[in-house]
């Protein structure tokens, strides 16, 4: 099917996720929507991120005819995903939550988890937490606001300061991974490995690239003779 995929984000950071889906599926199609005209969705209500997430997917499935709808941010996924889900039964999506289970299901004993105050107060959060912590793991929430806006705004000096809080923060902390909660994060891996060094880094890219492929061989929706083509949409600019 040579219908493209379309994957949603407040900004730049879900093309980390996008470029995990490329190398497992070189052939398929993609339109990336970059939401940056409504960047930061993590410092919004539930209400104000789901209304924007429903525009975009509206727009996605019915003008651009998108065949799967993935939600490569992590704050959309876990505070909107089930009910995008329960509204549109009639195509697949796939979301973006931390990488709490991998940490978990890899025995870090002291795992942050660095998101946006509206992914760390989401419930969905919370239960991966209650569904994967093992006994003698401790898991340490910490609401990064500011940062993916940073991030989107190439801001060194404000990524740096936000870091070096986090670092005192936790300092008495034996910390052995960071989950990085926000697909802005991955963006700037140099940056927290120079704050927390010899401490392992996680994220969700890889995961839900191979959830695509799976969504796609279930639905037999794939594009083998696609051209791997990107159409790229920014909101701000209309």
């Amino acid at each position: 099917m040579n219908q493209k995929i379309g994957i949603l984000d407040s900004g730049i950071g879900g093309t980390t996720i996008l470029k995990e889906i490329k190398k497992l599926l070189p052939k398929e199609e993609f339109i990336y929507y970059a939401d940056n005209k409504n960047n930061p969705y993590g410092e919004k209500t539930e209400e104000e991120i789901y209304k924007i997430v429903n525009n975009i997917v509206k727009f996605l499935m019915y003008e651009k005819k998108c065949k799967m709808i993935v939600i490569a941010c992590n704050t959309a996924t876990t505070r909107c995903m089930k009910r995008l889900k329960e509204q549109y039964k009639e195509i697949p999506f796939v979301g973006t939550v931390p990488a709490i289970k991998v940490a978990c299901d890899n025995n870090y004993k002291n795992t942050l988890v660095l998101a946006t105050p509206a992914t760390i107060d989401s419930k969905r959060t919370h239960e991966l937490i209650k569904e994967n912590k093992k006994a003698g793991q401790e898991i340490t929430l910490i609401s990064c606001d500011g940062l993916a806006n940073a991030i989107e705004n190439k801001n060194k000096k404000r990524i740096n300061e936000i870091l070096e809080k986090i670092k005192q923060k936790t300092k008495n902390k034996n910390v052995d991974s960071i989950v990085l909660g926000c697909t802005h994060y991955p963006l700037i891996k140099k940056e927290i490995n120079e704050f927390f060094p010899n401490v392992t880094l996680l994220d969700s890219s890889l995961g839900v690239a191979k959830q695509v492929k799976r969504q796609l061989k279930k639905y037999n929706i794939e594009n083998l003779n696609g051209t791997g083509e990107v159409e790229f949409i920014y909101s701000k600019n209309n």
